[in-house]
């Protein structure tokens, strides 16, 4: 049971039960269906669960996981009662969620980074990829909302320069939150503006720059060059930049989130994920398919609308409130 203490702010654990509600009325719909009528885990049983998990988006690699730990746990116990389901499945998501050294923070926090060759503090850079309409934007603007409330000194950059909604989006986020941002005209060179973020960030000793980047994924050698280009040029003025590269994925979109998830990690390095609008849809279970099976840590999941409702992700409050 220590798997499952309380560590989130009541406030907080609040809004993930709330965030989570729609999946998990449908999941546990979809589970009193599969045993009704039934008393004991059988391969029926088993059969139907692993339908249940597959349709809330968990993941076919990632059910067969959890189906064959169910099944070693009837064969050792002989007699499981589909009572117990609940408790069994929400010990065996935990026990694999738990594999991962990952997903245990409650607060946003960065790294302690060492100081610069010329003794200038490093900032800490987030590049921010994703396709367009994941929530990218406004992850973004809410990353910067709590790393501000950290007391952390934030600037953004706008490399999306494709799109000039992409930059007035930034834009209205910046001068909302508060934070100093870095821009161009539309169309001008992304890596060009990476640099001048960075440059920027290194002037007012910023602890945490966010570079915006473009969310096209029709032509992946385009977007692994643009890519490549804009960390190669951020590495001129911080030489390990970026320390974190971020893919925000929309987990309303369920099985096409993987995909986008495959596209991505293809074309480039991927260090982090945030699953967004998951309050919205009943596909949260793509977070721990996701989590399993790409092995990238999941960071942050969108569970609102409200400027604090972009929170850290922890699997021990996920599946807590999943399994309520």
């Amino acid at each position: 049971m220590s798997f499952f203490k309380k560590i989130f702010s009541s406030e907080k654990k609040e809004t993930l039960d709330k965030g989570l509600e729609k999946t998990k009325s449908s999941f546990f719909g979809k589970l009193s269906k599969a045993v009704a009528g039934k008393s004991k885990v059988d391969d029926d049983v088993l059969d139907s669960l692993e339908e249940v998990l597959v349709s809330s988006d968990v993941g076919v690699n990632t059910t067969l996981k959890v189906i064959e730990r169910i099944e070693a746990r009837v064969s050792k116990d002989k007699y499981l009662g589909t009572d117990e389901l609940n408790k069994i499945l929400r010990e065996e998501i935990a026990g694999l969620l738990s594999e991962t050294n990952t997903g245990e923070d409650t607060e946003y926090t960065i790294p302690s980074l060492p100081k610069q060759t010329d003794g200038t503090k490093t900032p800490y850079v987030l590049m921010v990829v994703g396709v367009n309409g994941v929530g990218k934007t406004t992850t973004i603007g809410k990353l910067a909302y709590q790393f501000k409330k950290q007391g952390l000194k934030v600037v953004l950059g706008a490399a999306d320069t494709f799109r000039a909604a992409a930059i007035d989006q930034l834009q209205v986020w910046a001068d909302r939150v508060d934070v100093p941002m870095v821009r161009q005209d539309m169309g001008s060179d992304p890596a060009s503006v990476a640099f001048d973020a960075l440059q920027s960030g290194v002037n007012q000793e910023a602890d945490v720059i966010i570079i915006d980047t473009a969310g096209r994924l029709h032509n992946k050698v385009n977007l692994m060059n643009e890519l490549t280009k804009v960390k190669r040029v951020m590495q001129k003025v911080v030489s390990d930049a970026p320390h974190d590269v971020l893919l925000v994925l929309d987990g309303s979109t369920g099985q096409n989130a993987f995909e986008q998830a495959k596209q991505f990690t293809a074309a480039t390095e991927v260090t982090s994920l945030a699953v967004t609008k998951l309050d919205g849809t009943a596909k949260g279970g793509v977070v721990i398919g996701i989590s399993d099976q790409f092995k990238i840590p999941v960071k942050y999941i969108g569970v609102g609308e409200g400027i604090e409702d972009l929170q850290v992700f922890n699997k021990f409050e996920f599946v807590d409130s999943f399994f309520k």
